[in-house]
């Protein structure tokens, strides 16, 4: 896959195009936004890895640029110094489709860049059926099974569960949930969405017994992941 990286510190820039280089992409190092957006305007990249603090054009400006002015959806990853809730919930209410704190270890940016790439450019599921591991989903029934047992969800929380798979190492945002399982009905209180994700967990098994941890992101939304996968790849 071909990646940008906008990224002004040297060290940074390095590291990043070294880590994912040795995955196999083709990587751009830009020490510039302005740079960066000139060449969106005629070049085609798979992904997006924006640092904030860039001088000339910061990361925010470059991604709602990319948002306003490209086709489709480019995936982008932010790698930031910024951790306070407020700036996190900037980022992605921008546009951002995940982000990481520095100082960041090669295999969790090597993880969080392969899990968007795999989540942006997957083949079209069936229409009708969405497997993931030993869970699978019936979408017209509205069933899931796991390893061939029926478990008994609501539609709603079916349709959280779906939901949080198809994103599986992603923020899904609290609005994205809204829309999901209350098309049209406006925001709900907080302690009954708490209660919808609980009783996904609960009903579903998602904990680090079963290998898998959901999490609670910043009061922004939520984070499915799979242990398994992040072994593989370094994650802690």
């Amino acid at each position: 896959m071909k990646l940008a990286i906008l990224e002004d510190d040297p060290v940074q820039a390095a590291f990043a195009r070294e880590v994912l280089s040795s995955n196999g992409h083709d990587c751009r190092v830009y020490a510039a936004g302005h740079r960066l957006v000139h060449d969106l305007r005629e070049e085609t990249f798979d992904l997006l890895v924006l640092d904030w603090n860039v001088p000339d054009m910061p990361g925010t400006a470059v991604l709602r640029w990319v948002r306003h002015h490209l086709p489709g959806h480019l995936p982008v990853l932010f790698v930031t110094c910024h951790d306070r809730g407020t700036d996190i919930e900037a980022m992605l209410h921008a546009g951002a489709d995940d982000y990481v704190v520095k100082p960041v270890s090669a295999g969790v940016l090597s993880a969080r860049v392969s899990a968007l790439l795999r989540r942006a450019y997957q083949p079209v599921p069936n229409a009708d059926k969405a497997a993931f591991g030993e869970f699978d989903f019936d979408l017209r029934a509205k069933h899931v099974h796991r390893s061939g047992q029926r478990i008994g969800l609501t539609a709603k929380e079916f349709d959280l569960a779906l939901l949080l798979f198809q994103h599986m190492g992603r923020l899904v945002s609290r609005l994205m949930v809204l829309e999901t399982i209350c098309p049209g009905e406006g925001e709900l209180p907080a302690h009954i969405l708490e209660t919808y994700v609980l009783m996904v967990r609960v009903k579903l098994g998602l904990n680090p017994d079963h290998g898998y941890r959901l999490r609670t992101a910043f009061h922004y939304g939520y984070r499915l992941e799979s242990l398994a996968e992040c072994d593989e790849r370094g994650m802690t």
